[in-house]
């Protein structure tokens, strides 16, 4: 058996796989923002008890370097990762498998659960999980200062996978033949196809669930896959939603209205002191949009985010006996509230900016949505916004309104200008929807609004692709669950085949149960 010392015995499998998650909440950093849960993109692998496993996975430290590209800067941090080689047949052709973390911290339990890890059973894998610099425990800087920040990006991240990738070939006297396979979801899951687009001679390929390519700073998209996805359980939720929407503008307009809507959204404080602060308004309703995003992303995913479904609302919002569109809408707000554990709706713009400014490590804001907020500003862009009348959504929060959240909470430069550079940076050097890889299997969900900026048809027999109709963000990665849908299924099936071919047939003739 590799001797991976008294530390690491009953751990298991050495994966590159890259995952998502993200912050705890506080009433004003509650609930589902920027496209992503409080606890990150991807989160736990598993919301039924009876799926979950219980493995003792140690912390384990990797001396990674600050900066990759400046041979003058010297310093260095310790990088997070786990270990487990429960199912590792050790030979010189057994798979490696890395899971990359995300914008939030690594997940223990993901070690012993999801997906993946039926897949390094099937191979005889090692698996090992990397945590992303500056989130989770890999502290790479003193502050999260903006000062310090410029040393958080993707390409940063790649380069500290390579360097880990070779140290732990030379730990673990790991034979050239073992291939390395890279599996991620979300923003981890475009780190898994880029892990192999610019280090293909250490990633051999890559699983990408889910994840955007296409940087973009105006993502409009998303909200139309969210009112096509309330329409493809029953077209008249989006009316619904929408004469909801109109209505609440309207009672914006006097200040019995705004009581009204105090006491039907429970706001922690008056609308009324607001109504002339635009910024705050924009939050109130990207508040109120956020509550159907957040339900569609992970609908009837295997994922304790999963905890409300697009029927559940979209029956509220169409029972008349409830009373009018905004009342519904009112409802809705309260189951929201109420799974976020949040006593009140928090909408204010100055009090968001104060608490995205905090740098200290142990602020709640640490725990993730500064630093992806930051990523964001710096290189992706991805703001999901609703700018038209006629938007089932209003027009209340556009692109503006986002850049100047960038410029308020790290620097005036960071303005429309600086996104669109950013971003096209960010293009050119991944390539977009034309990526130059082999070896990538790319995985998206018909329901995830993110699908919008990935790639989802295959353009060529180079660059193969599953679209899973009917499934939400991630879903291929959760722990299976005996009540998943066909496709669901059928397209594990169709990425443990893939993963045979990639591994030279090994077990090519398992089946995924």
């Amino acid at each position: 058996m590799l001797e991976i010392t008294k530390h690491f015995k009953g751990l298991s499998l050495l994966l590159l796989l890259t995952v998502v998650s993200l912050i705890p909440h506080s009433e004003s950093l509650s609930g589902f923002r920027r496209g992503r849960q409080v606890d990150g993109f991807l989160g736990e692998p598993s919301k039924i008890a009876t799926l979950q496993r219980a493995l003792d996975v140690e912390d384990l430290w990797f001396e990674q370097r600050l900066d990759h590209f400046q041979s003058d800067e010297t310093r260095t941090w310790k990088q997070r990762y786990f270990v487990n080689d429960a199912h590792y047949r050790n030979d010189s052709h057994a798979p490696v498998f890395l899971m990359i973390g995300g914008e939030g911290e690594a997940t223990k339990k993901w070690m012993h659960e999801g997906a993946w890890i039926h897949y390094a059973e099937h191979f005889g894998a090692l698996c090992i999980q990397l945590e992303h610099r500056y989130y989770g425990q890999s502290h790479p800087t003193s502050d999260l200062s903006t000062s310090n920040l410029v040393y958080l990006s993707s390409e940063q991240a790649l380069a500290d996978l390579a360097s880990f990738v070779i140290a732990m070939k030379a730990k673990y006297n790991l034979a050239d033949t073992q291939k390395w396979i890279a599996f991620g979801g979300s923003y981890p899951g475009s780190l898994a196809a880029w892990a192999r687009e610019k280090y293909p001679s250490l990633i051999y390929g890559a699983i990408s669930s889910s994840g955007p390519l296409l940087a973009q700073v105006d993502f409009t998209q998303y909200f139309e896959v969210v009112k096509a996805s309330l329409a493809s359980y029953k077209p008249d939720c989006v009316e619904a939603v929408q004469r909801s929407f109109a209505q609440v503008e309207i009672l914006l307009r006097h200040m019995i209205g705004q009581r009204n809507l105090d006491e039907k959204f429970k706001t922690c404080t008056p609308l009324k002191d607001s109504i002339e602060n635009a910024l705050d308004i924009s939050s109130f309703f990207e508040n109120l949009a956020g509550n159907f995003a957040g339900v569609v992303q992970y609908n009837k995913d295997n994922s304790p985010h999963a905890k409300i479904t697009i029927d559940e609302i979209c029956d509220v919002m169409l029972n008349t006996t409830m009373g009018p569109p905004v009342t519904r809408l009112g409802a809705v707000n309260d189951m929201l509230l109420e799974q976020s554990k949040s006593k009140c709706l928090d909408y204010k713009y100055d009090k968001m900016i104060a608490n995205m400014k905090n740098v200290s490590w142990n602020s709640e804001t640490a725990k993730g949505m500064r630093q992806w907020t930051y990523q964001t500003c710096t290189e992706f862009g991805f703001y999901q916004t609703s700018e038209k009348k006629t938007d089932t959504f209003g027009d209340r929060f556009g692109v503006d309104f986002f850049i100047r959240q960038c410029m308020d909470v790290f620097s005036d430069r960071m303005n429309s200008k600086y996104l669109d550079q950013a971003v096209s940076k960010t293009n050119k050097y991944y390539g977009a929807l034309k990526p130059e890889t082999t070896n990538v299997l790319y995985v998206h969900g018909s329901i995830d609004p993110w699908h919008a900026l990935g790639l989802y048809v295959s353009p060529n027999a180079k660059t193969p692709t599953i679209y899973i109709e009917g499934t939400a963000h991630c879903a291929n990665m959760y722990e299976p669950a005996a009540n998943d849908t066909p496709q669901l299924k059928e397209a594990r099936n169709k990425i443990l085949k893939y993963l045979s071919k990639l591994l030279d047939g090994y077990a090519s003739f398992a089946k995924f149960s």
